[in-house]
């Protein structure tokens, strides 16, 4: 056996430049770059490594370690799981950085590589910069800490660790059924130590993605089911854009005649228009998907999670409502009491089809008014304007309604949440990309948004991460190049939370853009808070004054921010503001634009038939608190109790 003497690092270089993937026949580079912050843990070994070893490989540059992971994580789910990037830190707080993004791909099944330093394996050194060292057990070190959010973890204490270790790293990230984060943590002395590896562990490896079919008892089972319904609905689920089913599901749909609603990951796989689609489903769903959901007998879910979101803490749906699962993973195929399909979605759904032949469900008109009565909600919607009246009311009606007028003074502000994405959505071209994350807008842009084409929503809502929206926005332009344009929409308070990588993106002349609602407030936080019977606490933007965190809205100016860093900037107050800094950054080529938006408080999307269980107050002085929690109790008498 021919071997070649490598370092661990030098060695784990040269197998990522030789992963490839196989998906229906077409082979590619599983591996596209490497996201580096160099630190102690990292630089000596691994950096070097890098420097040498390196051919195909992209390395860039990361400002913030979530930051970079969370753009790994974006630019995988872009490319539907075919392609990653991997992440490297240096130990301690730097590895500690990147466990949220860890948790954000797994929670959405979504493959990215992180490869912290660790602490010494030898320990001679012990305790290194950086080191938490606990006395019960000094195996531990901050990379543990990856653990509770990784599918797969492993320490590489020996160089020749790691043959086995990238085997069952790589199994993990190229299954679509396991997938997720993950961590191999790489000590700082096992980096540069040699071992004489089998040359052909480097030989080139292709992983196959396949698509596991569905047995014909399973098939038999679900068709039997549907048979036996009337009302029957489709959940299009992440999973329909992951396995790339995007016609098996559309085709299935329009044969049988049966509707289908959308979740955060599964929207954008059929185009809004489609007069089976129902729109988003749940808590942050339509009114036209969640009125047929409550009467449906039986849901088709495809590639789907069932969130709390999605089901609306399982209270949308009817007690003796059935269920049929499709899903790659069987512990995802058998929630909700369900039939299980364990199979790829794009082999399953066109033999379900054959065995339904001449099925019909028992529709009559209600889809169409379903879909009529929100296409009115959306026209409202759009053209939400802000009058500055006694009488005006905000769509949420609350104790601190208020709010938005002083914001409107304070700011000098008067644009609507709800009008300026339907402006937005308006104004992108149909193959853009639309991103976000987490507060309102998710909620907002799963009713409101409408692709008009295929893979053009990237929201992540499995971990609703802050700060996904800017490092995402990277690594989704990463996937589709310099003749398409994304948009992120970011809340100020993930703004605040997480934005270095707009400094990465202007580095490396991707333009990036982000459109910033800035409403001086964790605005659906607040809307939680104040709707259960609290008052307002640490959720607005506002200057202290003797009675506390309650003075004037702080008036930021975000676009001098992008601008400092290089970026175009708009600061927008007006929709002409907005139409013209739309246009003109249209013309804007190889840096980042920010558009520094003032929305008011309160002028965002709600309820629509849906629920969401919190944590209520059972006891209380307050009379609002204990009304929340006899609303909650009627709510979770109604709900299906698996």
């Amino acid at each position: 056996m021919k071997t070649v003497r490598l370092t661990m690092a030098q060695a784990l270089v040269r197998f990522l430049e030789n992963q490839y993937i196989e998906v229906d026949g077409v082979e590619s580079r599983f591996v596209r770059g490497v996201f580096m912050i160099p630190g102690h843990g990292n630089v000596v070994g691994l950096g070097q490594a890098l420097t040498q070893e390196v051919h195909d490989l992209e390395v860039y540059q990361g400002k913030n370690e979530q930051g970079m992971a969370q753009a790994a994580v974006a630019f995988a789910k872009q490319m539907k799981r075919k392609q990653i990037f991997a992440v490297t830190s240096s130990v301690g707080p730097g590895a500690a950085n990147m466990v949220t993004a860890c948790g954000t791909a797994t929670a959405n099944n979504i493959p990215v590589l992180v490869l912290p330093g660790d602490v010494y394996a030898c320990r001679q050194p012990d305790p290194v910069l950086q080191q938490i060292e606990q006395s019960h057990d000094l195996s531990l070190s901050t990379n543990d800490a990856f653990r509770a959010v990784c599918r797969y973890w492993d320490r590489i204490v020996r160089p020749e660790q790691l043959m086995s270790a990238m085997i069952s790293a790589f199994r993990v990230l190229t299954d679509p059924a396991n997938t997720g984060a993950v961590c191999i943590a790489m000590p700082q002395d096992v980096e540069g130590e040699a071992y004489d590896y089998p040359e052909s562990f480097f030989d080139k490896r292709v992983w196959r993605l396949e698509r596991r079919p569905a047995t014909e008892a399973a098939l038999a089972d679900a068709a039997a089911a549907i048979r036996a319904s009337k009302r029957p609905m489709l959940v299009c689920g992440g999973g329909v854009r992951y396995s790339e089913a995007h016609a098996e599901f559309r085709h299935f749909a329009e044969s049988l005649g049966i509707p289908f609603a959308e979740t955060q990951a599964g929207k954008s796989a059929i185009e809004w228009t489609h007069p089976l689609n129902l729109g988003g489903l749940g808590v942050t769903g339509c009114s036209s998907a969640n009125v047929i959901a409550k009467e449906a007998d039986l849901v088709i879910g495809v590639g789907t999670r069932y969130t709390d979101f999605t089901t609306s803490s399982k209270w949308l749906f009817r007690e003796d409502c059935k269920f049929v699962n499709i899903n790659v993973s069987e512990f995802q195929a058998l929630k909700m009491n369900a039939i299980p399909v364990v199979a790829d979605a794009k082999d399953a759904l066109p033999r379900l089809e054959k065995l339904l032949e001449g099925y019909k469900p028992a529709y009559n008109g209600e889809i169409e008014k379903a879909r009529a009565d929100w296409a009115a909600e959306l026209k409202r919607l759009d053209s939400m304007v802000f009058e500055d009246t006694a009488d005006w009311k905000p769509i949420i009606n609350d104790a601190n309604a208020d709010s938005a007028k002083r914001f409107a003074k304070d700011v000098n502000a008067g644009l609507c949440q709800t009008s300026v994405l339907g402006a937005i959505n308006a104004m992108m071209e149909d193959t853009d990309v639309a991103l976000g994350a987490a507060g309102s807008l998710p909620g907002d842009m799963q009713r409101v948004w409408r692709p008009r084409a295929q893979d053009t929503y990237n929201m992540e809502y499995g971990y609703s991460t802050m700060g996904y929206e800017v490092a995402g926005a990277l690594g989704v332009k990463l996937a589709i190049g310099d003749e398409r344009e994304v948009y992120a929409f970011c809340g100020d308070g993930s703004f605040n939370m997480l934005h270095g990588e707009l400094i990465t993106a202007a580095q490396e002349h991707k333009k990036i853009n982000i459109c910033l609602f800035d409403n001086a407030s964790f605005g659906c936080i607040n809307n939680l808070q104040v709707g259960h019977g609290n008052k307002t606490l640490c959720t607005e933007l506002r200057y202290r004054n003797a009675d506390g965190l309650f003075g004037d809205f702080m008036n930021i100016d975000y676009a001098k921010v992008a601008e400092a860093y290089g970026c175009k900037a708009y600061t927008v107050r007006t929709m002409e503001e907005l139409v013209a800094a739309f246009k003109d950054a249209k013309t804007v080529k190889d840096i980042p634009v920010l558009f520094d938006i003032k929305v008011l408080p309160k002028t965002m999307t709600d309820g629509y038939g849906s629920w969401w269980r919190v944590g209520d107050t059972e006891v209380s002085e307050r009379q609002e608190n204990l009304d929340a929690y006899a609303s909650h109790l009627e709510h979770v008498k109604d709900a299906r109790k698996y």
